[in-house]
C-alpha cells in the first residue's frame, strides 16, 4: 500500500462489512468523494457543498475583456460569514464568500443587463474614543482590553430610496444561484425557516444590495448590551431600530451552529477511512467506525489540514494541536479497541524511530520490509510476520490484523516493557481519612465509612473477571498518622500509630493491603469504629505531605503502583514537611504579583509529586474547606500524578451527600491506567513542542502519569521543523504504555493522518473552533502562572484578532473595510473566545475566592474538548416550551437574559453547576406540579433536591436532569433559583452572552471589539 493511500476501509473482524448507502462524504482537501446533498445553511466545517458549480443555464458569462484576470477557482475564498456595519452599527450581509467562483473584474457585466449593486455607505469608520460614561467601562480601551465604544453615529447622506432592485436580481445573486436570497451566514440557499426556540424567524438580509432611506439624525448611541432591546419591549419605529444596535439574532449563534450540525451529521456514522477529515462537533451525537484513523474520541486537533510551511503557519497563527484522551469510555454500541499478542517477540517498531506497526506502513520487495511511515526508514519484516502482498500493494491479512487496518489497538507488553524487566503486580487503592475536628462534626468520617462498606465490591476489573484484582488499604490521620492492620486472620483490626511526621515509615507490611473479599469482616468492624474512634475528637490541626509520603512508601513496599484516596478538610498548619500558611490576599488581583496566588507555596510539593510518579502512584484528593486551604498548593500532587481534585467548600451532609457521594463512586470505579508513559509521534516535518494537562515530564518528548483514567486528556502543541508534503499528509501517532487494572502491561496506539495545504483557505475551512478554544483556555490558564493575567488576555485578543485579520486579507472576497468578515468554521470564535476572557480564573467578580480561581484551573487543565465547550458556553435549557409528552432534551437557547421569559422555567448547565431558574409569572399549576407549593413565592430558594411527585411535568424535568448528570464527568448539584432573588447573581453569571459584573464585555461589545482590533492590524 502507498504511504500517501488512505487508509481503505475495513471490515470488523470475521465478517463483511456492509455499504453505508447514502453516506456521503464532502470533499475534503481535494480528496475526492461524493458530494454531500447541499443544505440551506452550509456546512459547519467548510464549505457549504454543491456550491462548486457551474452556472445554471440561461446565465451566460461574458469572458473578460480587460482588467485582471479572474483568479482561479483554488484561490477563491473559502467559507465564511460576512457581517457588515451600515449605518451606525446594524449587521447586514457582505458578498456571500463560502462560494468558490470566479472573480470578474468590476466593470464587467454579465451576458445579461442587470441592476447595479449599489455601493455600501461611505460613512463606515473606526471606532470613536471610548465613552466617558463610567457604566462598565473604568478607562480608556487600552487598560481594558475587552471593552469597546462605537462613533457616535452620523446621519447617511440622503440616497434614493431603493426598495428592492428593478427587474432581475442584481449580479451577486445571479453570480452564483439565482432565485436565492443571501441568508444570514452569508450562503446562498432556500430561506431558513425560523430558528428554533426564537420568537422570530432567523434574520437574513432581504435588503441585501438596496440603499437605507434618508436616516433619522440620532442622539449620539454608544453600543451597550443593556440599550438591546428584548423583544416584548420594543417599541421603536423599524426603521429606526435598525440604525443603532447590532440585531444580536444577527450576529453568529452557538446555538444555530450547533442544531445544523446535529441535524447535518448527526445521523449517519463517521467513518474514519478518508485523511484529514473535521468530524461532526462534539456537541453532536455519532456513531464512529474506525477505518484506520482514531476515533475523535480519541484525538481532535485544531485543524485536519496543516500549512506545509512553518511561514504560513505564523501568517494564520493558528495553533497546530491535538487535544488527546488517550483511555476515552466509547459508548456501548462501539468496540473497545481490540487487544494484540505478538508473543515474544513483542509489537512490530521501526527501528530507527521506534514507531509501532500501523495502518500506514508501506511494505515493500514483496512483503519482506517495510518503509517507515513516520522517518522513511526500511526496515526487515521478522520472518513470524511475513506476509505476501496483493497487486495493490498491501498484505492479505491486512483486514485480520487490527494494527494493519485499524487507527486504534493495543499490544500486550513484553517484560522490557515493564519497570526492572519484571511484570508489575496488580495495583492498590489506599483511603486516607481526615480525622480532625472538622471532618468528624460535620459528619462527612461517618458517611464516608458508611459508603465505603459497600462501594469496595465496586472496584474496577478487568473483562470478565469475577473479583478485582486491586487491593485495599486504610489511613486516618490528623497530626499524626494512623495504619490499620486488617489481615484477614485478625478478630479485630490492629491500629498502629506513627506520630514521627518529620521521618515517615509504614509500620506494618503484611496486612497493610488485603484482598476485599478476604478481609471482609475485618474491614466492616474497621469502618464501623472509626467514627466512633474519633467521635470526641478536639484536634484541630492537620498534616498533608506526610500522608501522601506515607502512601507512597506503602506501594513502594508492596513493589505495586496504586491510587490514594485523600479525604482532607483544612490548610495544614501543624508542625510537618509541607506546612503551609495563610497567604490568601484579594488586593493582590489585578496586579503583577497576582500570578502569586495561583503558584504553590513551597517546592516541597513538586518533589513529593516526582517521587510518586516514580512510583506509579496517583493522588485522588477531595476537599472539604470551610475556609482558605489553599488549593493551588495542594493540588499540585494531584496535577503532576494524573489524579483528580473534588471540592466541596462549606459541605454539609445534608445538602452535599449526594454530590460527594456520586464523585467517589465513579472516581472508584472508573478504569484507571497506572505508571503510564505517553509519547506523540509525528511524520517528519512536525513535531510536538508543548504539553498541557495533569502529567510530570522530566524530559522533553515522554509524557509521565503514575494514573492516567477515561477522563483525562493531554493537549499537544505542533511546530513545524521542515516542509511538509501535500502528496503524503501529516502523520500522529500516540502511544501509551500503561499498567491495567488487572496488573497486565499494555500499549495503546492511536494514529491520526492530516492533509496538508499551500493555501490558507484550505487551512481556514479545515479547523474545529471547539478545539481551538480547548487549546486557547488551556493556554492561558497556564500563562497566569507567570503573567500578569491582564497581559495573557491581551494575548488571546491579539491571537484572536491575528487568525480573522489574516483570514480577511489573504481569503475573504474583497469588501468594505466596514465589515466584518469571519470564516465559516471559525465564527463562534469571538463569542466563546469572550467566555473565556470573561471567565473567573481571568477575570473574577467580587464573591470568587482564590481557592475557586485555582480550582477551575487546574480542572480546565485536563478537560477535553465536549467539557470545555459547556463550560465556557453553558447550556439554557426552556422547559416549559416543549411539550411534556416529548421525550427529547429541549433544543437550548442562547445564555443571555433577554432570552428569558418571567413566564417560563429554564435549565442551566455547564458541566459543573446545574440552576433551574423560575420566573415571577410562572402559572400556578406548573408551580404545584415542580413543587409541590401552590405559589411563586412559597419556593425555597436555594433548594437543591426538587420533591418526588407522580406528573408528567415532574417526571420529565427530574429525567431529564439525570440525564444531564449523566452526561458529564463529575455531579452536578441542582440549585433552584428565584427571578428577582438574591441567589439570581450567582446564576446570572452564566449567561455568557451578556456583559458581566466583574467587566467582562458583552459578546456584541466584544464582536465590536474584534472587528475594531482587526481593522488596526489590517490598516
Amino acid at each position: 500500500m502507498n504511504v500517501n493511500q488512505s487508509a481503505a476501509p475495513v471490515p470488523p473482524f470475521g465478517q463483511p462489512q456492509p455499504i453505508y448507502p447514502g453516506y456521503h462524504q464532502s470533499n475534503y482537501g481535494g480528496q475526492p468523494g461524493t458530494t454531500a446533498p447541499p443544505t440551506s445553511y452550509g456546512a459547519y466545517n467548510g464549505p457549504v457543498p454543491g456550491y462548486q458549480q457551474t452556472l445554471p443555464q440561461g446565465v451566460s458569462r461574458a469572458p473578460p475583456s480587460s482588467g485582471a484576470p479572474p483568479i482561479s477557482t483554488a484561490q477563491a475564498p473559502c467559507g465564511q460569514t460576512a457581517y457588515g456595519q451600515f449605518g451606525q452599527g446594524d449587521v447586514q450581509n457582505g458578498p456571500s464568500s463560502t462560494v468558490q467562483m470566479q472573480r470578474l473584474p468590476g466593470s464587467q457585466p454579465f451576458g445579461s443587463p442587470l441592476a447595479p449593486v449599489v455601493s455600501q455607505p461611505a460613512v463606515l469608520q473606526p471606532y470613536g474614543p471610548p465613552p466617558t460614561s463610567a457604566q462598565g467601562f473604568g478607562g480608556p480601551p487600552v487598560s481594558q482590553p475587552n471593552h469597546v465604544s462605537s462613533p457616535p453615529p452620523q446621519a447617511l447622506p440622503p440616497g434614493p430610496q431603493v426598495t428592492g432592485p428593478p427587474g432581475p436580481p442584481p449580479p451577486m445573486h445571479s453570480s452564483q444561484q439565482p432565485g436565492y436570497q443571501l441568508q444570514q451566514n452569508g450562503s446562498f440557499g432556500p430561506t431558513r425557516g425560523p430558528q428554533p426556540n426564537y420568537g422570530s424567524p432567523y434574520p437574513g438580509a432581504p435588503t441585501f444590495g438596496s440603499q437605507p432611506g434618508p436616516p433619522q439624525p440620532l442622539p449620539p448611541k454608544r453600543l451597550d448590551p443593556d440599550a438591546i432591546p428584548s423583544p416584548q419591549l420594543n417599541e421603536l419605529p423599524p426603521q429606526q431600530k435598525t440604525r443603532h444596535r447590532i440585531d444580536p439574532d444577527a450576529i453568529p449563534s452557538p446555538i444555530q451552529v450547533i442544531e445544523d450540525d446535529r441535524n447535518n451529521r448527526g445521523s449517519e456514522p463517521f467513518v474514519t477511512g478518508v485523511r484529514g477529515q473535521v468530524p461532526p462537533l462534539v456537541t453532536t451525537s455519532f456513531l464512529v467506525k474506525d477505518q484506520g484513523n482514531a476515533s475523535p474520541r480519541y484525538i481532535r486537533c485544531t485543524s485536519y489540514n496543516i500549512p506545509c510551511t512553518s511561514d504560513m503557519a505564523k501568517q494564520a497563527q493558528v495553533p497546530l494541536a491535538a487535544v488527546i484522551k488517550p483511555l476515552a469510555r466509547l459508548p456501548p454500541e462501539e468496540a473497545s479497541p481490540y487487544v494484540v499478542d505478538h508473543g515474544e517477540s513483542g509489537p512490530l517498531r521501526c527501528n530507527r524511530c521506534k514507531a509501532y506497526m500501523c495502518p500506514f506502513m508501506q511494505f515493500i520487495e514483496g512483503g519482506r520490509r517495510f518503509q517507515c511511515c513516520f522517518c522513511s526508514c526500511i526496515n526487515d519484516v521478522p520472518p513470524q510476520y511475513f506476509q505476501h502482498l496483493d497487486h495493490t500493494g498491501k498484505r492479505v491479512d491486512a483486514y485480520d490484523r487490527p494494527e494493519l487496518s485499524l487507527g486504534s489497538y493495543e499490544f500486550l507488553a513484553t517484560v522490557d516493557y515493564c519497570k526492572n524487566n519484571k511484570f508489575p503486580s496488580p495495583p492498590a487503592f489506599i483511603f486516607m481519612i481526615d480525622v480532625s475536628y472538622n471532618a468528624i462534626r460535620t459528619g462527612l468520617v461517618r458517611l464516608l465509612c458508611e459508603e465505603l462498606k459497600s462501594l469496595l465490591d465496586y472496584l474496577p476489573r478487568e473483562g470478565g473477571a469475577e473479583e478485582s484484582a486491586i487491593r485495599v488499604g486504610f489511613v486516618t490521620y490528623n497530626k499524626v498518622l494512623h495504619f490499620y492492620n486488617v489481615k484477614s486472620s485478625l478478630a479485630q483490626p490492629q491500629m498502629m500509630v506513627v506520630s514521627d511526621v518529620a521521618d515517615m515509615f509504614v509500620p506494618l507490611l503484611d496486612g497493610f493491603l488485603v484482598n476485599v473479599n478476604e478481609s471482609r469482616a475485618v474491614i466492616t468492624s474497621l469502618l464501623d469504629q472509626i467514627p466512633e474512634m474519633f467521635a470526641d475528637t478536639r484536634e484541630t490541626e492537620t498534616v498533608f505531605a506526610p500522608v501522601i509520603q506515607a502512601g507512597m512508601e506503602a506501594l513502594k513496599a508492596a513493589e505495586c503502583a496504586g491510587k490514594l484516596f485523600l479525604f482532607h478538610t483544612s490548610l495544614p498548619i501543624a508542625e510537618a514537611p509541607g506546612k503551609l500558611k495563610n497567604r490568601d490576599d484579594r488586593k493582590l488581583i489585578n496586579t503583577d504579583k497576582e500570578k502569586t496566588l495561583f503558584q504553590p507555596q513551597t517546592g516541597a510539593y513538586q518533589t513529593l509529586a516526582k517521587e510518586c510518579v516514580a512510583q506509579g502512584c496517583c493522588v485522588d484528593l477531595f476537599l472539604f474547606p470551610n475556609q482558605y486551604v489553599d488549593v493551588a498548593t495542594l493540588s499540585v500532587v494531584p496535577q503532576l500524578t494524573g489524579g483528580s481534585v473534588y471540592k466541596y467548600a462549606c459541605f454539609q451532609v445534608e445538602n452535599d451527600q449526594e454530590r460527594f457521594l456520586s464523585d467517589l463512586r465513579r472516581d472508584v470505579q472508573k478504569v484507571v491506567g497506572f505508571d503510564a508513559v505517553m509519547r506523540v509521534r509525528t511524520s517528519t516535518g512536525i513535531r510536538a513542542v508543548d504539553f498541557f494537562g495533569a502529567f510530570y515530564m522530566s524530559n522533553t518528548t515522554d509524557v509521565e502519569l503514575a494514573g492516567l483514567d477515561g477522563d483525562k486528556t493531554v493537549t499537544v502543541e505542533f511546530k513545524h521543523d521542515d516542509r511538509l508534503n501535500e502528496e503524503s499528509g501529516a502523520l500522529l501517532q500516540c502511544a501509551l504504555l500503561y499498567t491495567s487494572c488487572a496488573g497486565q502491561r499494555r500499549l495503546r496506539i492511536h494514529n491520526l493522518a492530516l492533509n496538508c495545504c499551500t493555501l490558507l483557505a484550505d487551512l481556514y475551512r479545515n479547523c474545529e473552533t471547539d478545539t481551538l478554544i480547548n487549546y486557547m483556555a488551556k493556554f492561558a490558564y497556564r500563562g497566569v502562572l507567570n503573567s500578569p493575567v491582564k497581559s495573557v488576555r491581551d494575548t488571546l485578543i491579539t491571537q484572536c484578532a491575528q487568525i480573522l485579520a489574516c483570514y480577511r486579507k489573504n481569503c475573504a472576497s474583497p469588501s468594505s473595510a466596514g465589515q466584518l468578515i469571519l470564516p465559516e468554521c471559525m465564527k463562534l470564535l469571538p463569542v466563546y473566545l469572550n467566555c473565556v476572557l470573561k471567565s473567573d480564573v481571568l477575570q473574577p467578580g467580587a464573591e470568587v475566592t482564590t481557592d475557586d480561581r485555582a480550582y477551575v484551573r487546574q480542572l480546565v487543565t485536563s478537560m477535553d474538548v465536549a467539557e470545555t465547550n459547556v463550560f465556557f458556553y453553558p447550556r439554557l435549557l426552556p422547559l416549559t416550551k416543549s411539550p411534556i409528552e416529548s421525550t427529547t432534551e429541549p433544543p437550548a437557547i442562547r445564555a443571555s437574559e433577554e432570552r428569558l421569559s418571567n413566564g417560563d422555567i429554564y435549565l442551566l448547565e455547564n458541566g459543573l453547576n446545574l440552576f433551574l431558574w423560575v420566573g415571577a409569572s410562572v402559572q400556578q399549576g406548573v408551580v404545584q406540579s415542580l413543587f409541590n407549593v401552590p405559589s411563586f413565592s412559597q419556593i425555597t430558594s436555594g433548594l437543591s433536591v426538587l420533591p418526588v411527585l407522580d406528573n408528567p411535568l415532574s417526571k420529565k424535568v427530574r429525567g431529564l436532569i439525570d440525564s444531564l448528570r449523566a452526561q458529564r464527568s463529575r455531579y452536578m448539584k441542582l440549585i433552584v433559583v428565584k427571578q428577582e432573588d438574591k441567589l439570581e447573581m450567582l446564576f446570572k453569571h452564566f449567561l455568557v452572552e451578556d456583559k458581566s459584573l466583574s467587566g467582562g464585555a458583552s459578546y456584541v461589545d466584544f464582536l465590536c471589539h474584534m472587528h475594531k482590533e482587526i481593522r488596526q492590524l489590517l490598516s
